[in-house]
């Protein structure tokens, strides 16, 4: 994708969703994921919902087979809707990385 052709995309969004775009900028700048941990202790190193060991991967996975944000949430009691955004756009932002452990896990 040509930059010229990202600009007037970007422009053509709506208010809410640039927003959402800044965030994901800054955030990629900084590899400050909110709500997202990365700890080579903890699953491996492999990006977690922050103070759990769920990784985003097995969200991913998860929802591909057809769970929902409710089942997943029903399913872990211990995380919020506000992590499971977070885990979206981790994961919307990190697909190469999201794909390889999804790919490694199912091997083990």
């Amino acid at each position: 994708m040509v930059l010229k052709d990202l600009e007037q995309q970007l422009l053509a969004l709506s208010p809410s969703e640039k927003v959402q775009v800044i965030q994901l900028l800054a955030q990629s700048l900084t590899n400050n994921w909110q709500g997202i941990e990365k700890n080579p202790r903890v699953c491996g190193g492999e990006a977690c919902i922050a103070n759990t060991r769920i990784p985003v991967w097995l969200l991913v996975e998860a929802r591909r087979i057809g769970y929902s944000d409710g089942d997943l949430l029903t399913s872990y009691p211990t995380i919020t809707a506000a992590d499971l955004a977070n885990a979206w756009v981790y994961a919307k932002a990190h697909p190469d990385e999201i794909e390889i452990a999804i790919e490694r896990n199912e091997v083990a």
